[in-house]
């Protein structure tokens, strides 16, 4: 499983690694948390298609445990190459290990929603959307680093999503 979505998008979203329904269907997040994230992108005018969406880990490991640092580090060339490729200019980083493989000794409970920038683009970490289904009082902090992050993609993409006008409604 690579990843889906546009290869001239200014947003790439990684997350950890494929669950179930990812590794059946050979996409990113389409089970319950991609269900959550499309609520997310919508929320603020995004769609699957606008942005660029993959993993950090291309496999899904096994009995669904977080990804091992080996894992990470084997599949690190992979990810290197698409973030090459598409060229965003800001990465959304989702959950804890995708955080980390960015951004070493930070907890994702203090760096979620604080834009930094790494080597000219801009790094946004948030949750992952599956927190939201987990831990329910996560759901709003999630939403509102999303209303957050609306800014840096159009003050880093001109006015690519500006054009409609609906992706301005935050909900």
């Amino acid at each position: 499983m690579s990843g889906e979505g546009s290869e001239s998008a200014s947003v790439m979203f990684i997350g950890e690694a494929p669950g179930f329904n990812e590794d059946k269907l050979g996409r990113p997040f389409v089970g319950a948390a991609g269900q959550v994230l499309d609520s997310l992108l919508a929320s603020v005018g995004l769609s699957r298609e606008s942005v660029f969406i993959t993993n950090t880990v291309k496999c899904r490991p096994a009995d669904n445990r977080d990804p091992l640092p080996n894992e990470i580090t084997a599949c690190r060339n992979f990810l290197d190459r698409q973030i090459a490729l598409i060229s965003p200019k800001v990465i959304v980083t989702l959950g804890r290990h995708a955080l980390a493989s960015f951004v070493s000794g930070e907890t994702i409970g203090k760096a979620h929603g604080k834009s930094r920038d790494i080597n000219g683009t801009i790094l946004f970490p948030m949750y992952h959307p599956a927190a939201a289904l987990h831990q329910g009082g996560l759901r709003a902090v999630i939403q509102e680093d999303m209303k957050n992050l609306l800014p840096l993609v159009i003050e880093e993409s001109g006015s690519e999503y500006e054009e409609s006008g609906e992706q301005m409604r935050l909900f």
